[in-house]
């Protein structure tokens, strides 16, 4: 095996992945962060005892984080105490004072979807099997391929597969689940995955509906301390296999020189630019900066013109606040379903901030008091926006940008009326807001997105932006922006995909586990 001499640019949850599997494999690894902490869109903000975690929350597909710890000598039981939400989620709907709540456990969760249109149960349970085969399909046969061999494709149990695959790619996932249900609240249910893969239900594919295999089949995790904890693991991971991260390192040129990588330049506080020669770049932060500031043009492999119809899907408003007291109205996982659900998604397209609307809200505390001081609870409320870099951003303490604070306190409103928790804004001891502006500000996060380019079907699977640039030789990606795609267990595969590329795999399996 070739040893090779690897820098990476980003500390996010892909550039720490890719550097504890490379590391690992006997490569040379230096990771260059441009900030004072790793984690990327999973970082985390500690004040006055109370924790949260910026981006993910939800503990999804364990058995890709499992799998991916297991190529590292440990596993996710020995790396994170993880917990089982029961409820997995509660929701609450617009003009509907009691809350639904999807139960633990296979048949209890499927038991309480039926109940909510008994005339559609066979078409429900029929829709949840499908979803079970679809995810068996996908993590099979693409998730973990990097789609530049035919040889996956002809397998002859895909091939059967390939008219339903048809049919999954050019129906909307809305489609689907109006086929299978009229209730206005199941359909929220079923729909509101989308969101995950920067979407709606009515842009993403009906092929995502294996979304509904996570929640109800799999159900919700919670790692103790949250993702901050599992971005902590990662970094004690590829330091342990000998990983070099540096951090306050923006890298602001990838070399390339006669069509190969050469390394990085990389910026010190002082204005001062330092060079590390590297033979193989793995780009692990922003594609859309990478190719258009830290590459030459004649390095690039997407035109203006082609950036120019990505959909980079939706940003947030988001809001972490500290609350005196408890909140019982609130599981560790709430959603607020609105009325308008169709035009909700469609103003996310617009240039406005959404009026009462659909809203997200994380309370950790209610599975883990490590994250609050005694006798408090800690609240991460999300609301979908337009994504835009230019947007007014957040502060602390309402110090951010006047018509931002309005707006959350707006929210806050909203979730004190329809949960019930009527002194939520008095109780408020702790508050932090962002918005898509902060996003990129912080992050680079091209246009503020809130997750990366959404998974319409131009942008999924074999159409998703590759992970190898076709110019330059040794430059790699790794990331939510790149294949398979958005969220955490994506993320840590395109990490692993890096590593087949180095070993030459073009399989679209997992790697065995030694």
């Amino acid at each position: 095996m070739t040893r090779h001499d690897v820098a990476i640019v980003g500390g996010g949850v892909g550039g720490l992945a890719t550097a504890a599997l490379l590391a690992a494999d006997g490569h040379r690894v230096t990771l260059f962060e441009s900030g004072p902490a790793f984690g990327g869109r999973a970082g985390s903000w500690e004040r006055d005892g109370f924790r949260f975690d910026l981006g993910p929350s939800w503990y999804l597909m364990p058995e890709v984080f499992d799998h991916f710890y297991r190529l590292l000598g440990t596993s996710a039981d020995e790396q994170l105490e993880l917990t089982t939400l029961d409820p997995g989620y509660r929701v609450y709907v617009e003009g509907d004072p009691e809350p639904f709540d999807l139960p633990a456990g296979r048949e209890a969760a499927r038991a309480a979807l039926t109940s909510l249109d008994p005339a559609s149960a066979a078409r429900i349970e029929a829709y949840l099997d499908s979803a079970s085969s679809a995810y068996t399909m996908a993590t099979e046969r693409f998730l973990y391929g990097s789609f530049d061999s035919a040889k996956p494709f002809l397998d002859p149990a895909l091939v059967r597969e390939l008219p339903r695959l048809r049919r999954m790619l050019t129906r909307s996932l809305d489609d689907e689940i109006r086929r299978t249900t009229t209730d206005a609240r199941l359909r929220r249910l079923l729909g509101y995955p989308a969101v995950f893969l920067g979407g709606t239900p009515m842009g993403v594919p009906s092929l995502f509906h294996l979304m509904s295999h996570l929640d109800v089949e799999q159900g919700v995790l919670y790692p103790r301390g949250g993702f901050a904890r599992v971005v902590e693991t990662l970094v004690g991971l590829a330091r342990a296999a000998g990983a070099e991260l540096v951090a306050d390192a923006p890298v602001a040129r990838i070399l390339v020189e006669r069509g190969r990588a050469t390394g990085v330049e990389v910026r010190g506080s002082d204005g001062s630019v330092t060079r590390h020669s590297a033979d193989v770049v793995v780009g692990a932060t922003d594609l859309h900066r990478i190719e258009t500031e830290l590459l030459p043009p004649e390095a690039r492999d997407h035109s203006e013109r082609w950036w120019s119809r990505v959909d980079m899907g939706f940003g947030a408003v988001t809001a972490m606040l500290g609350v005196r007291g408890e909140l019982p109205e609130l599981a560790h996982h709430t959603l607020l379903f609105a009325d308008d659900w169709d035009g909700g998604f469609a103003r996310l397209r617009g240039d406005t901030l959404p009026p009462e609307t659909s809203v997200y809200l994380g309370k950790p505390s209610a599975s883990d008091p490590t994250v609050t001081p005694e006798g408090h609870e800690n609240l991460f409320v999300l609301v979908p926006s337009p994504a835009r870099a230019s947007m007014a951003r957040g502060g602390i303490d309402g110090e951010g940008d006047p018509g931002i604070e309005r707006y959350v306190d707006g929210i806050i409103d909203q979730v004190a009326r329809w949960t019930g928790a009527t002194d939520l804004a008095d109780r408020v001891v702790v508050r932090r807001t962002r918005t898509s502006g902060d996003l990129s500000a912080e992050l680079g996060a091209w246009q503020g997105s809130m997750l990366g380019p959404a998974h319409t079907l131009r942008q999924s699977a074999l159409f998703r932006a590759g992970n190898r640039s076709r110019r330059v030789e040794g430059l790699y990606f790794a990331g939510s922006g790149t294949i398979p795609g958005i969220g955490v267990p994506m993320c840590l595969i395109s990490a692993e995909l890096v590593l087949k590329r180095l070993r030459g795999d073009r399989s679209a399996a997992p790697l065995e586990v030694a």
